[in-house]
């Protein structure tokens, strides 16, 4: 399935078009965002994370959740084999049930991006690649450049890259909005169309919300498809109250521009609670409009699976063997 459309490189709209016209230009912007108030948004999170979903709406959500999983594999120790094994997964999550839906997307490194497009031949499910040296990010430009390029020549569909999270603390935003708008002009194929690109920040190291907001905004103008919280790869990953910020922020930039974003928490998503805290939040906050693969993804890898037993509780009335679902 195809996630969004694409947005123009820096080129927001909604008056926003110039923000990025200089290094000061683009911290008057960024630091005149509203400051988050910290308390009332960790409460809301919370607030949100104590709704319950029951009975029909629970099986509508989960089988949801699915189709929206960015099945992920990013392990030193990944063979073609493993790959293999989790696009066939992805395909066909319960062998025992064809109603399952199919995960949205299988995330891998790049070098593995050709092993998953040959074994997801004939579906919707997507490749998406990370690059720009994941997960830390610490090379030049131009080897960046390339390693999106060389994905998205393997077939990549979407390329999820990290920001230089060392110059965004330092304040140097208009090299990290240069560098997103790069690697996006990279995603481009010869032929004329696009892999999305999905721009992670790397919440966890950012230090305060403030940051998160402006990171969120700094990806946006720079042309994200979707902005992304974590590499998985870091003590902290994903969280309630940084998605809830994020989902904030891309509400009010397609109020002032008319662009609508993805969102895609990443790392620490583990069961099927965690996975309809998420989206009781996007709903609440978002609407109908984002509660779609196409808008908003799990970065996950074993949340696949807690679902899967959720969802035969639901249809038999009791739970699988340990043998039930595949191990990852």
């Amino acid at each position: 399935m195809s996630t969004v459309a694409a947005n123009a490189p820096g080129a927001a709209g909604g008056g926003l078009e110039d923000v990025a016209a200089s290094e000061a230009s683009l911290r008057r912007f960024l630091h005149g965002l509203p400051g988050v108030d910290a308390v009332g948004l960790e409460a809301r999170a919370a607030t949100l994370g104590t709704r319950s979903i029951k009975t029909t709406a629970k099986a509508y959500a989960i089988d949801l959740a699915i189709s929206m999983i960015d099945l992920t594999t990013l392990e030193g120790a990944d063979t073609h084999g493993k790959v293999r094994a989790l696009c066939t997964k992805g395909r066909n999550p319960d062998p025992t049930d064809p109603s399952a839906p199919r995960v949205a997307a299988i995330c891998v490194y790049p070098d593995m991006v050709a092993t998953a497009k040959a074994a997801l031949a004939g579906t919707d499910i997507q490749v998406a690649s990370v690059a720009t040296a994941f997960p830390a990010g610490r090379v030049a430009l131009p080897v960046k450049l390339a390693d999106t390029a060389d994905a998205v020549a393997a077939g990549a569909d979407e390329i999820d890259m990290v920001i230089d999270r060392g110059a965004f603390l330092s304040g140097r935003y208009l090299d990290v909005f240069n560098e997103i708008v790069a690697v996006k002009q990279a995603c481009r194929r010869a032929d004329g169309t696009a892999a999305h690109l999905k721009v992670i920040f790397e919440t966890g190291e950012l230090q305060t919300y403030d940051n998160v907001r402006r990171a969120s905004w700094l990806g946006m103008l720079a042309g994200a498809d979707f902005i992304k919280t974590s590499t998985g790869k870091v003590a902290v990953n994903a969280t309630p109250p940084v998605t809830l910020l994020m989902l904030e922020a891309v509400r009010d930039f397609r109020q002032q521009t008319g662009v609508q974003i993805g969102v895609k928490p990443a790392g620490g998503i583990k069961t099927t609670k965690d996975a309809m805290k998420y989206l009781v939040m996007v709903n609440e906050t978002l609407g109908d409009d984002w509660l779609s693969p196409h808008w908003f993804r799990f970065g996950a890898s074993s949340l696949l699976n807690d679902l899967l037993m959720q969802r035969q509780k639901l249809t038999t009335g009791r739970y699988s063997g340990p043998d039930y679902v595949t191990v990852d």
